[in-house]
């Protein structure tokens, strides 16, 4: 009797830990669920089988494309300059619907393609126009500087074919390309800490240049507009002022408030609405203006902080409704190695946006 209950006791524990095991694998399998489904303000990975951060939706041909970055594990030293975020190439990732079965592309656009490119890949933005589709990208040059660069293709999964050279007058990371209604596109750039554009003064390169102190204003991000080519900027770089409500720009030490990296731009009941990311308080914020070039002025959060990190993301209406875009580090536990998520947003009356809560 005894044997024969240590033999139904081993028996029950093997297939605990076979269902456990099937039950992993069936998780890792599944389809995307929409957040919506899983819990409110929160969602799942869109993908798990390798790591996505910084995504840039669009909606085009009826179907959603996210452009994000490719994390991996480089083996490159962690620093505050992002040092281990050491990205090589692109992955163009697509859903029919948000909560529908995601599809991998495949690599786009690698940094071997860019004549031009040193290191990092950061994170990139899309735009169609003249009949083709373009692929906005930051990555430090041979010189260790970041400039962004485009490629395009006939696709808008790629494979893209990036220019010989950078944007003239392009610096510093995260493009976010945004189209208003009469045609005309716009560039959003900028981010500091490792993203260099405290190097930047009047369009200026300073390899010395420094970060702001406390009571210094905060340095702010950057607006050009694009040729009708796309390929280059058809103007000087200018700043882009975010205020608050009595009209005054942040200094640094609002660094809750201020820009760090991360820009976005979308437009709702006609008006314009920046959004951007404050780094090392780690909100998603946003600020709303009657110009694509401001200035704009705080509204409020529109994402609190991430597992991880960063915080990064896209706003976008798919049929009929808005979605937040944006990434955790919550499977690997590691800053560097992040997934893409997406979850509803909403609106108030005044058209305020519902702050989200990721966890």
């Amino acid at each position: 009797m005894k044997k024969n209950i240590q033999s139904m006791f081993i028996l029950s524990i093997t297939v605990l830990l076979l269902t456990s095991c099937g039950t992993k694998k069936q998780e890792q399998e599944k389809e995307p669920v929409d957040s919506l489904d899983f819990m409110p303000a929160a969602s799942q990975p869109l993908i798990s089988d390798f790591y996505t951060a910084d995504p840039s939706a669009h909606i085009f041909n009826n179907r959603i494309y996210i452009y994000p970055s490719h994390d991996i594990e480089a083996g490159t030293p962690e620093n505050d300059l992002g040092d281990h975020f050491d990205m090589r190439d692109y992955h163009i990732l697509s859903l029919d619907a948000v909560g529908g079965k995601v599809t991998d592309h495949g690599v786009a656009l690698t940094i071997a393609d860019v004549p031009w490119a040193g290191r990092q890949m950061w994170a990139p933005d899309a735009a169609f126009a003249n009949n083709q589709y373009y692929l906005f990208f930051p990555v430090k040059d041979k010189k260790d500087v970041f400039r962004i660069g485009v490629a395009t293709s006939e696709k808008p999964e790629g494979p893209f074919i990036a220019e010989n050279e950078p944007i003239a007058g392009s610096y510093s990371i995260d493009p976010a390309v945004f189209e208003d209604d009469d045609g005309s596109f716009y560039m959003y750039f900028g981010g500091i800490w490792g993203g260099q554009l405290q190097r930047w003064n009047n369009n200026k390169y300073d390899e010395n240049g420094a970060l702001r102190k406390p009571e210094e204003q905060a340095i702010l991000p950057r607006i050009a507009k694009l040729s009708t080519d796309l390929k280059k900027f058809a103007e000087p770089a200018k700043e882009v002022k975010l205020v608050d409500e009595q009209g005054n720009l942040f200094t640094e030490g609002q660094n809750d408030k201020r820009f760090f990296e991360a820009a976005w731009m979308h437009k709702y009941q006609n008006k314009y609405y920046f959004s951007y990311s404050t780094g090392d308080t780690h909100n998603i914020c946003y600020a709303i203006g009657d110009s694509p070039y401001g200035p704009f002025t705080y509204k409020g959060i529109v994402l609190k902080p991430v597992e991880g990190w960063t915080n990064h993301h896209s706003i976008v209406e798919v049929s009929g409704k808005w979605y937040l875009f944006y990434h955790d580090a919550r499977l690997s536990g590691k800053t560097h190695l992040r997934n893409v998520k997406v979850t509803e947003l909403k609106y108030n009356p005044d058209g305020t946006i519902q702050t989200i809560t990721p966890n």
